[in-house]
């Protein structure tokens, strides 16, 4: 039986997302020596410095810790081969340079949220969403010099419900990664996984898909879409950053949505309500119902809620 505590990690991570994993390493008895995450960052009104949850977790289990500024640091550098890492696993940081990735002799290993090679990039979740996949996944696989485009080491699928939001799909996601990361690890270490090119898994007449970052304009929303297209935007963006409209002048964030698809009568953008119980928006191809919203300087309420406090300056 392999003694997994004796390889050496460094655990490379910053949000909630990544503690699961974190956590799942060191209860299957693998030797966490040090962890590295991003520096504090101000947060709140009153911008205090706040550590990120991959921090706040080490802390706790008095794992060592380092929070560089640049990753090509000279100090950092040293400071990391003083931990003698036998292997270095990420999951959520950020881009590291080949000084950084390629120093441990059994590589460093990456866990992605989506199955590879579709969804390169910063927000698989949200944009297997967007556009309307009913299955993503998560990969682990090993880094090299392009981003998300090393060896895959395993894969595991994922259905999406039909209004599976971006932060219910977050939640099962980590979970599950976190399982198949001890499990890509200690086949590793173990030699019984074969890295596979992702070039062999890119049949010749597949699209790929990419993640990029989300921006505000990500998230405006186009009625002449159809009600399905808006309404997987929605849940893709949902509960953060949201995507939006305007409403009387001032930014609506939309955070729930059901789709109208045989709702014909609203031109795209034009509401219908009865100032209690619903509202729905017109929208290319059927309509959209609005569940939950936030308009520019409330809170986040249910649709009735918002109704009963909200004069439209139109009828509609």
């Amino acid at each position: 039986m392999i003694d997994y505590s004796a390889v050496r990690i460094v655990f490379m991570g910053t949000p909630d997302f990544a503690v699961a994993s974190l956590d799942a390493l060191c209860k299957a008895g693998c030797q966490v020596v040090g962890v590295v995450t991003a520096p504090d960052k101000p947060s709140g009104r009153g911008l205090h410095l706040q550590p990120s949850a991959v921090k706040t977790y080490a802390l706790e289990k008095e794992i060592p810790l380092l929070q560089p500024e640049k990753l090509k640091d000279p100090l950092f550098l040293a400071a990391l081969d003083n931990w003698h890492a036998d292997l270095q696993v990420v999951v959520a940081f950020r881009m590291l340079p080949e000084v950084v990735w390629n120093r441990p002799k059994l590589g460093t290993i990456n866990l992605h949220g989506s199955l590879l090679p579709q969804y390169r990039g910063a927000a698989p979740i949200n944009w297997a969403i967007i556009d309307g996949n009913t299955q993503t996944g998560v990969t682990t696989f090993l880094l090299q010099h392009e981003i998300d485009t090393g060896q895959i080491l395993l894969q595991a699928s994922i259905p999406i419900g039909p209004n599976e939001t971006a932060g219910e799909l977050h939640d099962k996601m980590k979970e599950i990664g976190a399982s198949l990361l001890v499990k890509t690890v200690q086949g590793w270490i173990e030699k019984t996984i074969t890295p596979i090119p992702q070039s062999e898994l890119t049949a010749a007449a597949m699209q790929l898909r990419h993640a990029p970052k989300l921006n505000k304009e990500t998230g405006k929303i186009d009625w002449h879409q159809s009600a399905d297209s808006i309404h997987n935007l929605v849940r893709g963006l949902s509960p953060t950053p949201c995507a939006h409209t305007m409403l009387n002048g001032k930014l609506l964030k939309i955070v729930e949505t059901i789709p109208l698809p045989t709702y014909h009568t609203l031109p795209p953008g034009h509401m219908k309500t009865d100032g209690k119980t619903y509202l729905y928006f017109g929208c290319g191809k059927g309509a959209l119902n609005i569940l939950q919203l936030q308009l520019e300087g409330k809170k986040r309420m249910p649709i009735g809620e918002f109704l009963k406090g909200y004069r439209f300056e139109e009828a509609q």
